[in-house]
């Protein structure tokens, strides 16, 4: 039990330091993953299906993720240029800008992961993919 709540309240601290960093874009860091799932795809434009099998959120999150997105005017959705049943969502301009400055930022906070070093990082990545690769989260 002291491993499982010592990772959880440590995801609850990285998620209000990532938040608090991101405050400045109006971005949460749920509305970052997806930002940055369009920002470095091929063209820019996901369906939204796959947008939520990536992100492994619920539809109804990816319409609200979405949604704040466009808000933003950092996306917008267009119709898939094949299939009619589909729909896009595309990265602006805007969106790309604030996609490299939000990055820069957290890049510059270590994506809020102070005070554990480099080497920490890796080790603690090496042991949580291991339980992630075991409970079949990578395809």
């Amino acid at each position: 039990m002291m491993t499982v709540t010592s990772i959880m309240r440590v995801q609850q601290i990285w998620l209000a330091r990532l938040n608090e960093t991101l405050a400045p874009f109006e971005l949460t860091f749920a509305r970052y993953e997806a930002l940055m799932l369009l920002y470095l795809s091929r063209t820019g434009a996901l369906p939204l299906g796959k947008i939520g099998a990536r992100l492994q959120v619920h539809p109804t999150s990816v319409t609200n993720l979405i949604d704040g997105l466009e808000k933003l005017g950092y996306a917008e959705r267009t119709p898939h240029p094949e299939d009619r049943r589909t729909t896009l969502a595309a990265i602006t301009a805007r969106g790309r800008d604030v996609a490299s400055a939000a990055t820069d930022a957290l890049n510059q906070s270590r994506f809020g992961t102070e005070p554990l070093r480099p080497g920490e990082l890796r080790a603690l990545t090496d042991v949580l993919t291991r339980a992630r690769r075991e409970a079949g989260d990578f395809v």
